[in-house]
């Protein structure tokens, strides 16, 4: 089993946060597949960034992390706003949750 920061454009902060989602080999991110996992790192309180989503995308597919562009930065643009809302609140407590809606929680 490979360590996670053996695929290009991943290192060790990223590493470090696909193990806090419980995601612990290169093997398992690449069965998981990006979408999957980015939705864990953002359940476990990953702050969700587009870069982010759209590097582990290129990486995945072993393409430089700035090879992504035009209709298809546009495209994965489109789902990680999906995935962005669709993870909103994970992990919150109702009372965060609460104070999210009424805009009093202190952002962390």
């Amino acid at each position: 089993m490979a360590a996670i920061s053996t695929i290009p454009n991943l290192g060790p902060a990223s590493e470090a946060q696909f193990l806090k989602a419980g995601i612990r080999t290169a093997e398992e991110l690449r069965e998981l597949g990006a979408d999957t996992a980015y939705r864990r790192l953002l359940e476990t309180g990953t702050r969700p960034h587009f870069i982010g989503y759209y590097v582990l995308h290129m990486a995945l597919q072993g393409r430089p992390w700035n090879d992504c562009k035009g209709p298809e930065k546009v495209a994965l643009r489109a789902r990680f706003d999906a995935i962005k809302a669709e993870s909103a609140g994970a992990g919150l407590s109702e009372l965060e949750l609460f104070l999210d809606r009424i805009g009093v929680r202190a952002r962390t």
